[in-house]
């Protein structure tokens, strides 16, 4: 059941560049791409890549964004009120590379805004995946919903990265001390949803279950779902808390590990020592 390895995706990344540093807690100056083009990475390759606002108000940011091989595409002020109208040429752009290039099957629209809610629709009809990207605390629980998808950007930026990382180098002889910068742990806790999916597909399946189609299912019912949000490190931690628990049961087959109900486990294959994460971390 889904047992095959993940297609590579062909990735196009469209950035409504004001709306993600407009009250948001990141500034032109220390707006990162890096850890999102990472995650995006991860998936395929990202061979389409446009920013879009008034540059002459983000001039800091512009070196940066060029780094990464995004095109800068800038859209003055059209009205007296200084509302620009980059959201417009972004939507525009999305279609027209919809229509023109089949093979591009992912669309990445980085912003917030409920506005982009019909572009998002407009593309999933199209049978094209759809990934919001943008800090939580600026973004319209609409345009979540609208998307296949939903990645937070963290809300310090560039600079804050860079002071980590000092304070990280510069503290690597000394004695470890308290990480503070990264808060405390978050406590394990299997969200209910979880449970609910698990349940359900594992009362349909006829056969062991690959780990990466729960996971799918899972954000396709929540788009924004990160298992690192309730105390996992990755998705196969968060299954072996519910296997702990009984809900399921881990299962290894060569070099792969699915999932079974709890009652239908059968032994185990040879070489079963080996690391749970060899399969896919999720």
């Amino acid at each position: 059941m889904n047992d095959g390895e993940q297609k590579e995706r062909r990735i196009a990344l469209f950035i409504d560049f004001e709306n993600l540093v407009t009250n948001t807690g990141i500034t032109a100056a220390s707006f990162d791409l890096q850890p999102s083009l990472d995650r995006l990475l991860e998936k395929g390759k990202v061979i389409y890549r446009r920013a879009y606002c008034d540059w002459s108000r983000f001039r800091e940011a512009k070196a940066h964004l060029h780094e990464f091989g995004c095109e800068l595409i800038d859209v003055p002020p059209s009205t007296r009120s200084g509302k620009n109208g980059a959201d417009m040429r972004l939507v525009i752009d999305a279609l027209e590379l919809c229509y023109a290039r089949e093979h591009i099957d992912t669309y990445v629209i980085a912003s917030g805004d409920s506005d982009f809610c019909p572009l998002a629709q407009k593309l999933r009809e199209n049978d094209r995946m759809v990934i919001g990207l943008a800090v939580k605390q600026a973004t319209s629980p609409m345009f979540v919903k609208a998307c296949d998808e939903f990645i937070y950007l963290k809300g310090e930026g560039r600079e804050g990265r860079e002071v980590r990382e000092h304070q990280a180098r510069s503290s690597a002889p000394r004695e470890r001390a308290p990480r503070e910068d990264h808060g405390a742990k978050k406590p394990r806790e299997v969200p209910a949803i979880a449970r609910e999916v698990v349940q359900n597909l594992l009362s349909r399946a006829t056969g062991p279950i690959n780990p990466s189609f729960i996971k799918e299912t899972l954000v396709r019912k929540e788009p924004d779902f990160d298992e690192r949000d309730h105390g996992f490190s990755t998705f196969s931690r968060l299954l072996e808390e519910l296997e702990r628990e009984g809900l399921l049961k881990r299962q290894q087959q060569g070099r792969q590990w699915y999932v079974v109900p709890a009652e239908g486990a059968t032994d185990p294959r040879a070489g079963g020592d080996a690391d749970p994460d060899a399969d896919e971390e999720l």
